[in-house]
């Protein structure tokens, strides 16, 4: 609460009167900051902020980068934010080390600072983070992957589409995770390329679209023609990867796996273009994400992490509609109902 000192010649007003009528007086401001506003799973996030927004008399505002990597203009974008005044910063960064010095003047300026899906690096650098827990997204699709292949598991020949060079944590996460799930010895879980597991045909970059998991994967089948299993960061590079393989006749034959859980990926599982998904809720970590701004305007709460865990755990489940014995799952019915609301 801010308590405003004035006085008028002979009168003097109470502080603490001051401070009611500005707190009943101030509308909450919000922004949010996404990789992309181009990328399904960050329209689907914006949409659940904007509605809450509405919901609980916020102000609003929303910036993207122009692509995923663009690290820069979320930088100036939170510059902006400071500057208009606004109470709360969510943010999905794309390079989660480097936009911490941005995050730390934010915070400093009194401003509550969110990552959603991406925990910054440290974790700590952000308020508060509210995401699905990437590792244990990774894992469920490696997990799943392996008892498909059952005991040709261990011959398998698999490619892993990455994110970018910058490894931002979601990235590095759901890698290490799926390689977890699947059984390999991941090396340092901090970070993904330095496993020795002969398995891993090898690694590439996708930047989390179609046009780059297709290229990615022409470049994983030049280092591996008989790759088998194909690991995604998300479902538009999925999308990409199934092109390349279409391309070369082995569109039936190679196993894909991925993370998002969008009703277009979970429709491309009904297609047969990727195996299973890790659903999680983007619109869930932003709605929720806005609530926790709005308290701390009002009351200057800070919101809560999950029992046992660093962060508000927002939820995930395999979506396939091939069951895995002992690997929990939901059907492509349920993955629809359930997506992105």
């Amino acid at each position: 609460m801010k308590l405003i000192h004035t006085a008028l010649t002979a009168l003097v007003v109470s502080p603490l009167l001051m401070g009611l009528a500005y707190a009943d007086d101030h509308k909450p401001s919000a922004c949010l900051i996404t990789k992309t506003d181009t990328n399904p799973f960050f329209v689907k996030m914006r949409e659940g902020a904007e509605a809450m927004s509405t919901e609980m008399g916020m102000d609003f505002k929303s910036f993207a980068g122009r692509l995923d990597g663009d690290h820069q203009t979320q930088v100036q974008a939170i510059e902006t934010c400071i500057a208009d005044g606004a109470d709360g910063i969510l943010l999905t960064a794309s390079d989660t080390s480097a936009i911490v010095s941005a995050v730390e003047q934010a915070r400093e300026a009194g401003l509550l600072v969110i990552a959603l899906d991406t925990p910054l690096d440290p974790i700590g650098a952000a308020d508060a983070t509210f995401a699905t827990d990437n590792f244990r997204a990774g894992e469920l699709i490696g997990a799943w992957a392996a008892a498909q292949l059952g005991d040709e598991a261990a011959n398998a020949h698999i490619g892993m589409l990455n994110i970018n060079v910058s490894q931002p944590t979601v990235g590095v996460l759901r890698n290490q995770g799926f390689l977890t799930g699947f059984g390999i010895d991941t090396g340092d879980v901090n970070r993904w390329g330095d496993e020795t597991d002969p398995r891993i045909s090898g690694q590439d970059l996708s930047n989390g679209n179609e046009e780059g998991g297709r290229d990615g994967m022409e470049n994983l089948l030049l280092m591996d023609p008989m790759i088998n299993v194909v690991y995604t960061i998300n479902e538009p590079a999925a999308a990409g990867a199934y092109q390349a393989l279409k391309a070369i006749g082995r569109e039936d034959d190679v196993l894909i796996v991925s993370v998002d859980g969008s009703c277009t990926g979970i429709a491309d599982i009904r297609d047969g273009v990727i195996g299973a998904t890790a659903q999680q809720y983007p619109l869930l970590m932003a709605s929720k994400g806005m609530e926790a701004i709005y308290h701390w305007a009002q009351e200057g709460k800070k919101p809560m992490t999950t029992p046992g865990k660093a962060f508000f755990d927002t939820g995930v489940s395999l979506v396939t509609d091939s069951p895995a014995k002992g690997v929990e799952s939901i059907s492509v019915k349920k993955g629809m109902d359930l997506c992105w609301g």
